[in-house]
């Protein structure tokens, strides 16, 4: 019997152990490795090369979309399956067009998973609960994508319709600190961080700084403990 060598790609031990447990009941299924970062676990699906990596979206450091990125950029053959806490439709489309094999949220129910892997080692691609071949998935993204009514990131950075400096404010919104504080931090005026701040309230259609926070963390963009260093204007 040939065995799906498998990758787990998570930071929560609890989650990444109870997904191995589910794998190791399946006797086509062999987990060769598992990871609690990006940064590790591209390095062990380098060496490794597994059939197919399962990698949390909202990793710290390099994160799910950017690590499958370098996977399809190094031409690795191993097949990168998404996972998600939210169902965002943003985010499948970037994930997609970014390379990844499947797009599913947490919530799923254990034998799901272990039959999209075996659906994504087939080759065939999975979003929810629709499964794709590569022509499949090119009409499924340009009808998507035509469809949105907001710009996308470059591939291989999480989406975001804000620019670098915004998504810095962000950050440090979602932490708590004033436009005083951030304008410390960026060494920039209370107006300016004041303007990108309603900046980013009109671009996520959102009414304040709470939501636009809500909004950041449920999207992944933005993660509690995340720091960003100092910039100049």
């Amino acid at each position: 019997m040939n065995q799906i060598a498998i990758v787990i790609v998570d930071d929560h031990p609890l989650f990444r152990q109870g997904v191995a447990d589910v794998f190791t009941l399946e006797p086509d299924f062999k987990v060769v490795a598992q990871a609690n970062n990006g940064e590790d676990g591209l390095d062990i699906i380098r060496e490794e090369q597994p059939l197919v990596a399962v990698v949390d979206v909202n990793l710290p450091g390099l994160n799910g979309q950017q690590l499958t990125r370098h996977v399809v950029g190094e031409k690795i053959p191993t097949r990168v399956l998404l996972l998600t806490a939210y169902d965002d439709t943003e985010q499948k489309i970037h994930a997609m067009r970014v390379g990844a094999a499947a797009y599913c949220t947490k919530d799923i129910q254990p034998a799901e998973l272990v039959n999209i892997i075996r659906v994504v080692a087939s080759g065939k691609y999975v979003i929810g609960d629709m499964v794709f071949d590569s022509e499949g998935l090119e009409r499924w993204l340009s009808t998507q994508t035509e469809g949105a009514s907001r710009s996308y990131s470059d591939p291989g950075e999480p989406f975001q319709p804000l620019s670098n400096r915004e998504m810095e404010v962000l950050t440090h919104v979602t932490k708590g600190l004033s436009n005083k504080e951030i304008a410390l931090i960026l060494r920039i005026s209370q107006q300016t961080v004041k303007n990108h701040v309603t900046s980013i309230l009109r671009k996520l259609g959102v009414e304040d700084r709470t939501q636009a926070a809500i909004y950041a963390l449920r999207r992944g963009w933005v993660r509690l403990h995340q720091t960003t260093g100092e910039t100049r204007e």
